[in-house]
């Protein structure tokens, strides 16, 4: 079916249908509504060479992966970027990955923003001090970040409260009697994982009890063997921790085989949080026992960054206000978290 084709049978402009396709703020969300609906019903797909002479757009977002990381294999950032590609796919946009190696990483970036292959940029993983954010913050470029990073110029992000969730558990767990309390975290050169650490401080400062440095762990590998080599070795100590914090799912199922090792029975002898991304084959209520956790799923917040990269796009002259967000993390009780056994 034609654009003509599509503009006889609503009733609309041409004009009007394509804009409303293409997102233009102007036309109404109820009209645009209107012109989606039927394009997906009639199976109506822009040509996309014209879409781009008439937008002066490629309709591409750019992805770069350091191939060092290997970003691909990971669970957590494969859930990511299915909830991009949906987004992407509603509104007939594609994604650019770029691999390259991390020492040429910062020049792909300005490279990319310069060179006219993608509209707009998004950022993950960011550094507490991110030259990345900094450089494409200068350029005006299009980009979203997933995450915060130290960056005094305006910028569009999505974060969770990261910083609240971890002081919340660890909140929990001092209310449930522990004071011993372990934290097994992300690699803390990045922003999500110094919060999580830094709620967890706060947390234990409020109930008046000494932070133990020899309790926190921070790695940057998502491996059940990072869990696992983390918890059994703060087991060893004497006295030992009641109970565990843990970053990820995928940490906390080595945590559960090292409590086990130890001849210790999770949620009665050890208490355990876990952060939940909501990984479909690691259901937290799945687990014996089940997780008690921080959730916030990380497929919907794929989807939220690619629309706010769609508004940056779409909105070039906006320098000074930018879209930011930070999603509340909810605390769900199971029976990994008891009060400490005396």
């Amino acid at each position: 079916m034609s654009l003509k084709a599509l503009s006889l049978r609503l009733g609309l402009s041409q004009t009007t249908i394509s804009r409303a396709l293409n997102g233009y703020p102007e036309v109404s969300e109820k009209t645009r509504q209107r012109v989606q609906e039927a394009a997906r019903e009639l199976n109506y797909r822009p040509n996309p060479h014209a879409k781009s002479l008439a937008t002066g757009r490629t309709g591409h977002v750019g992805l770069i992966l350091p191939m060092e990381q290997n970003l691909l294999a990971e669970p957590l950032f494969s859930e990511f970027l299915a909830g991009l590609a949906y987004y992407l796919n509603e509104n007939q946009m594609d994604i650019t990955i770029l691999p390259v190696n991390h020492d040429a990483e910062l020049e792909v970036y300005a490279q990319l923003a310069r060179s006219g292959r993608v509209d707009g940029i998004i950022i993950s993983s960011p550094l507490i001090q991110d030259k990345r954010v900094e450089r494409l913050a200068q350029s005006g470029f299009p980009f979203v970040v997933h995450g915060r990073t130290l960056c005094e110029l305006p910028y569009s992000y999505l974060d969770i409260d990261n910083k609240g969730a971890f002081f919340k558990a660890t909140h929990l767990l001092l209310d449930l009697g522990h004071e011993r309390i372990g934290l097994v975290n992300g690699d803390e050169r990045l922003t999500f994982a110094r919060n999580r650490h830094q709620g967890y401080r706060e947390a234990l400062q409020q109930w008046n009890i000494t932070y133990d440095p020899a309790l926190t762990y921070s790695n940057g590998g998502m491996r059940e063997e990072d869990g696992f080599m983390a918890v059994s070795k703060m087991l060893m100590f004497k006295p030992r921790p009641t109970a565990f914090i843990i970053t990820s799912m995928i940490h906390a199922l080595g945590a559960l085989r090292a409590i086990r090792q130890h001849g210790l029975e999770p949620g009665r002898d050890i208490s355990l949080i876990a952060h939940d991304d909501e990984l479909p084959y690691l259901a937290a209520d799945k687990f014996d026992p089940p997780l008690t956790t921080t959730y916030s799923p990380i497929r919907p917040a794929g989807y939220e960054i690619a629309r706010m990269l769609q508004y940056d796009i779409q909105h070039p002259n906006v320098q000074t206000v930018k879209p930011q967000r930070v999603l509340d993390v909810e605390l769900v009780m199971r029976s990994s978290a008891r009060p400490r056994r005396t």
